[in-house]
C-alpha cells in the first residue's frame, strides 16, 4: 500500500482548485496557495508548467497517485488504439478503489482506498483488496456483508454533493454495483476542468 504524505485538502490549495468538489475545501475560502508566499500573485505558467499542472491535478483525483503508478497506467493507454487521453481516464476509471467512489459507497476517492486495502468490498463474488485491481465491463462489485452497517457507508450513499454516473448501475439497497461500459472524459463527471491531452502531452517531451 502507497502511503499519502500530504493532506488532500492541501493538494486543492496547492493546485488552487476544489479538485472534488467537496464542500469543506479550503479552496472555498481561500484561493491562493498554503505557505507563507501562498497570497503571491500567480505568473503565467508556461507549455510545461500547464502539463506537470495537468499531470498533478489528474494524479491527485484519483487519490494523490504515486508517479509509478500512475506512469504505469499511462503506458498501458499508450499500448492501445485510440486516443491515448481518454483511453488513460477510461482505465482510470477502471480502478476498484474509483468505482467504489463513484458509486457512492464511501464519501472520497481517499477513503475507497482504504476501505479496499480493508478487504470490505469484493468482486464478482471473491473478495479483493488491491485498490488498484481493474474492473471489467459487467464486473459486480458488492460490500461484504458485515460491512454494510459501517457508517461511513450509511452515510456515504445519502451525500448529496454529488450523483452517480450512468456508466455505473448501482443498487443501495443491496450495496451493488457494476460497471456497464468504459466511460470517455465527457462522461465522468470531474468537478473541474481535467486535460489529459496535456498529460498525454507531457509525457511525450
Amino acid at each position: 500500500m502507497s502511503k499519502r504524505h500530504s493532506e488532500k485538502y492541501k493538494i486543492d490549495r496547492r493546485l488552487g482548485e476544489n479538485i472534488w468538489g467537496r464542500p469543506k475545501s479550503p479552496v472555498n475560502r481561500r484561493e491562493y496557495g498554503p505557505g507563507q508566499h501562498g497570497q503571491r500573485r500567480r505568473g503565467k505558467l508556461s507549455d510545461f508548467g500547464l502539463q506537470l499542472r495537468a499531470k498533478q491535478k489528474l494524479k491527485g483525483y484519483y487519490g494523490n497517485l504515486t508517479e509509478k503508478s500512475f506512469k504505469r497506467v499511462y503506458n498501458e493507454a499508450t499500448r492501445l488504439k485510440g486516443d491515448t487521453g481518454e483511453l488513460l481516464i477510461g482505465l482510470l476509471e477502471q480502478r476498484l478503489d474509483a468505482l467504489v467512489y463513484r458509486a457512492k459507497f464511501v464519501p472520497t476517492v481517499f477513503a475507497a482506498r482504504q476501505f479496499v486495502n480493508h478487504g470490505h468490498v469484493l468482486v464478482n463474488g471473491k473478495r479483493v483488496n488491491i485498490p488498484s485491481y481493474r474492473l471489467q465491463v459487467g464486473d459486480v462489485i458488492e460490500i461484504r456483508e458485515k460491512s454494510k452497517q459501517i457508517a461511513m457507508v450509511l452515510e456515504a450513499t445519502q451525500l448529496a454533493e454529488r450523483d452517480v454516473p450512468d456508466y455505473v448501475d448501482v443498487d443501495h439497497s443491496k450495496m451493488t454495483a457494476s460497471l456497464t461500459r468504459i466511460p470517455t472524459l465527457s462522461d465522468v463527471p470531474y468537478p473541474v476542468q481535467m486535460e489529459p491531452n496535456l498529460v498525454v502531452e507531457f509525457y511525450s517531451r
